[in-house]
């Protein structure tokens, strides 16, 4: 699905791979950016795993230093 034009500059999608049933909160999103793509400033109150899996992420918690996270070997 393509993700909503408010959070994101750019394009991006989003497949589910795994939702959890109550009351579990769990989930897993493949999502993909087109290139120069990039989230609106958000947050996830239970934390969050990225794995990239293609290309170079930059990313950074607010006020942080920006990294550049490479494609997972």
């Amino acid at each position: 699905m393509k993700l909503p034009a408010q959070w994101f500059t750019g394009d991006a999608w989003a497949d589910v791979i795994y939702r959890g049933e109550a009351p579990s909160r769990a989930r897993a999103n493949a999502v993909r950016f087109a290139p120069g793509a990039r989230t609106a400033w958000h947050s996830h109150g239970l934390g969050q795993t990225l794995y990239i899996v293609e290309g170079i992420a930059l990313v950074q918690s607010r006020g942080g230093e920006i990294l550049q996270a490479h494609r997972a070997t």
